[in-house]
């Protein structure tokens, strides 16, 4: 196995702090919201439904995080990333499941190395995005 690396991936424990403080920061919105964190390999690390979130964004905060974690950006970054791009555009978001293509998912970066991502549905992208960073600051603190 000369030829294989191990991966870095988010730890059970900061996984659970950046749900946590997502959903601290949700609440002091007042926005009931469903959060995901998954690990580098894409595999579902931690998940909160808060109470009174809506029921299609548990689907909708996974697909985030996953967005964000298979091409290693948020996923707000990909309106100006397509839209510009007139089969791009047509294309992304209807030819590649699970793209989510507004606020609110994010790669997680420890030391530079991509170890993960988080998602983040419930409220407006603008207001999911905000949780999900208050996930990810937990990282730093």
């Amino acid at each position: 196995m000369a030829d294989t690396v191990p991966a870095a991936s988010i730890s059970t424990d900061a996984a659970h702090r950046m749900i946590a403080a997502a959903e601290a920061k949700a609440a002091a919105i007042g926005v009931p919201m469903c959060i995901a964190v998954l690990d580098v390999g894409g595999n579902l690390k931690a998940f909160s439904r808060m109470d009174g979130a809506p029921l299609p964004s548990a689907q909708v905060a996974q697909d985030k995080a996953y967005t964000a974690n298979g091409f290693g950006m948020p996923t707000h970054e990909w309106h100006d990333f397509i839209k510009d791009d007139a089969p791009l555009a047509a294309g992304a978001p209807t030819g590649i499941p699970r793209l989510v293509i507004f606020g609110g998912g994010y790669p997680i970066r420890v030391e530079g190395t991509a170890v993960g991502a988080i998602g983040v549905s419930g409220g407006h992208w603008s207001q999911d995005q905000q949780v999900a960073e208050a996930g990810l600051a937990a990282l730093a603190s």
